[in-house]
């Protein structure tokens, strides 16, 4: 057994329940044991000599601190933990513990939950990896904010996490299986790849979201229209303004995007002027320009969580792996029809099984397409394949994801590698968007089924013409041969699907603001009609509008 004494633990304070947090915290920890306190509890610190008496006394590899609680809603909850999950504890928010490091990072490496029920996620893990766990009681009080009484939104999230762990533990045997990707051996440059038209407030919320990355090993690569728009007086009166000649941005500007000069080290914002022409010629400029071994591609309107970037990296030691991506969440900051469209997207029955592109939570997976706006690709992948097909818009990253399988390589989600992306709001702009992806999916079904010939993109194709036959079979008078009572209960078997689905739509749009509710419902009934429409328009068409090189991306006469 390790003697465990003071020289062999180190303090990480103020983690909290932050997954990001402790494990960005964890990577630099070089004892063999670490001990994790909250930054708002009292007296912590002075609790650690009792934590390693236990875990000397016990050989544990996780200590708990517990706090008996009289509330038997608590009791209740951890009761449930005890015997559905195997983790023998009886409380997890007394904000200290002390880990094995290796036991820690073991379970830090598998764990999916950044909020809520993330420490028994973690005690789940180890528990199940046969980590011993011990517990030593806490009898002095928490501080007032420590001991108030949790918001609904934390019990929620709370119960929500709990029953999706003792889904992964119990019923998927996800931590057991999980992927875990092999250490790096070095640290890669990351060429972060933005195509956009012009300048915009949004592109200055990506670059400065940018600019807080934890890993620092980046450089950036703006793809506008031209330079003068984009840059204004920085560009210069003799800059560049088509052709892929680059500039980079001058100090003043990157230190008003948040940018430190040291950033510049790596080649800070590099500005490359395309002319008018549509995302996928962009991004091979770019690709073309770029120093990293790795491309990350991300949207001007869209910005990144601060360990977007380290998430995503850590993937690329494991060979069989060429890219990688993570959830598209709706801003909190959106406007309120903007935020309607991103409950729309983030419906099951709009998403179905692919509703982890729009909303955080799920599972590590493989994935066969996955959007650009939240895309990492190495950049020896994507020079073989020769970039992005620039004959198709939108769709261009679908024909990518296709190209990264044909060559024998895997495309990673991960929850954790988090963007904010702006959605259009409901309902016109929602579904002109929406109309463009049903119809290009449609056409991708016949031409290039491999990633897109899937059942889950007929349905909405197949409730359009379920619609229009009952439209016209309820619409049939009554025949005079026909008994009145039969002639009612035959359109009533008729209408039962119906009847089905609005009561399902009415149930997945739940909302407490019933505006809310009832525009959420309309824009799931509205998407499924106008992606059923378009998807059919696609499957029968001769070729796309935008199938031919030529239309600029925001032309009104290109037809996209």
């Amino acid at each position: 057994m390790m003697n465990v004494d003071r020289n062999s633990v180190e303090i990480v304070r103020g983690c909290g329940s932050s997954a990001a947090v402790l494990a960005a915290a964890v990577r630099a920890v070089s004892a063999p044991y670490v001990y994790v306190i909250d930054g708002d509890v009292a007296g912590n610190e002075g609790r650690l000599d009792r934590f390693l008496a236990r875990a000397e006394a016990t050989g544990a590899d996780v200590v708990i601190g517990t706090k008996r609680s009289r509330r038997w809603r608590n009791r209740l909850y951890f009761a449930f933990v005890r015997l559905a999950l195997g983790v023998p504890v009886t409380d997890t928010q007394t904000g200290a513990r002390l880990w094995r490091t290796k036991t820690l990072s073991y379970a830090l490496d598998r764990a999916l939950s950044k909020t809520g029920a993330f420490d028994l996620e973690l005690l789940t893990i180890a528990a199940g990896h046969g980590a011993r766990i011990a517990e030593v009681e806490l009898p002095e009080q928490l501080t007032p904010e420590v001991g108030a009484k949790p918001s609904r939104r934390f019990v929620k999230a709370t119960v929500n996490d709990t029953l999706a762990i003792f889904y992964r533990a119990r019923l998927l045997g996800y931590y057991a299986k999980c992927l875990v990707p092999q250490p790096l051996d070095h640290e890669p440059l990351v060429s972060i790849v933005i195509a956009c038209p012009k300048a915009s407030w949004m592109l200055e919320e990506c670059l400065a979201a940018i600019a807080k990355q934890t890993y620092r090993k980046f450089e950036v690569i703006v793809v506008p229209d031209g330079l003068g728009e984009c840059l204004g007086d920085a560009a210069g009166e003799d800059a560049p303004r088509y052709g892929g000649e680059d500039a980079h941005c001058s100090s003043d500007c990157l230190r008003q995007l948040g940018f430190a000069s040291a950033d510049m080290r790596y080649g800070g914002v590099r500005y490359i002027p395309s002319g008018p022409v549509r995302p996928a010629e962009k991004r091979n400029l770019a690709i073309a320009a770029a120093k990293g071994e790795i491309i990350a591609f991300i949207d001007d309107d869209a910005y990144p969580e601060a360990h977007w970037l380290e998430f995503a990296v850590k993937y690329f030691g494991e060979p069989s792996i060429g890219g990688v991506g993570g959830p598209g969440v709706t801003p909190p900051g959106d406007s309120y029809l903007a935020r309607i469209g991103g409950r729309v997207y983030d419906n099951i029955l709009v998403s179905g099984n692919y509703r982890y592109r729009y909303k955080a939570g799920g599972v590590r997976q493989d994935c066969e397409d996955y959007p650009s706006c939240n895309l990492f690709v190495r950049k020896e992948l994507l020079e073989k394949i020769g970039g992005y097909r620039t004959d198709f818009w939108p769709g261009e990253d679908t024909l990518l994801c296709k190209d990264i399988l044909d060559n024998w390589k895997r495309i990673i989600y991960d929850p954790w590698i988090v963007v904010y992306h702006h959605r259009r709001p409901i309902l016109g702009a929602h579904l002109r968007q929406l109309g463009r992806y049903g119809f290009h999916r449609g056409y991708f079904c016949k031409r290039y089924p491999s990633n897109s010939l899937r059942l889950s993109y007929f349905i909405p194709t197949l409730f359009v013409a379920y619609l229009f036959s009952w439209g016209i079979l309820t619409a049939v008078p009554e025949p005079a041969a026909m008994d009145a009572w039969l002639y009612v209960t035959w359109k009533g078997y008729v209408s039962v699907p119906l009847l089905v689905y609005l009561a399902l739509v009415i149930l997945t749009s739940a909302a407490k603001n019933p505006v809310t509710w009832l525009l959420t419902a309309v824009g799931v009934v509205a998407s499924h009609i106008t992606y059923g429409i378009q998807f059919f328009c696609g499957l029968v068409a001769r070729k796309a509008p935008c199938e031919f090189i030529g239309a600029d991306h925001g032309s009104a006469k290109s037809g996209c």
